[in-house]
């Protein structure tokens, strides 16, 4: 079962690595990076607050659009990296939403491609009121 260990050391230094290296280029609007983060598929998505990316393609073509302008993020909450094995991983963020009472949500699951490296293939962004439903 050493093919699904959880989080080995070296595994989820280089998934956060590549997560840092996305929220820079978020912050900076360096599509080339946010691009290379994403696996090039049709199948991949990334839904958030005024996208709902259903293939690269769409997921491109947002970032090309969007506006610069400063991040959403006025601080993190929690940082959340769960690798299994050497090729599977998910990271969640919970920040606090910049001049808003609002907390933001944001998860990512990424794969490790043998001829890619670490790719994020789905991704969300939400946000809500902080209010707990139970």
């Amino acid at each position: 079962m050493k093919d699904f260990e959880p989080n080995i050391p070296e595994v989820v230094a280089e998934v956060r690595e590549k997560f840092e290296s996305y929220e820079t280029a978020l912050a900076e609007k360096d599509v080339d990076v946010l691009d290379n983060t994403f696996w090039n598929s049709p199948f991949t998505v990334r839904l958030a607050m005024s996208e709902h990316g259903y293939g690269f393609d769409a997921i491109h073509a947002h970032r090309v659009a969007r506006p610069p302008g400063p991040s959403i993020k006025e601080k993190r909450i929690r940082l959340e990296i769960l690798t299994i094995g050497h090729t599977v991983a998910t990271v969640n963020l919970e920040f606090k939403v910049l001049g808003q009472d609002l907390i933001g949500r944001q998860s990512q699951s990424w794969v490790k491609f043998p001829d890619l490296g670490w790719k994020v293939i789905s991704a969300h962004v939400s946000t809500t009121d902080g209010t707990k439903l139970w």
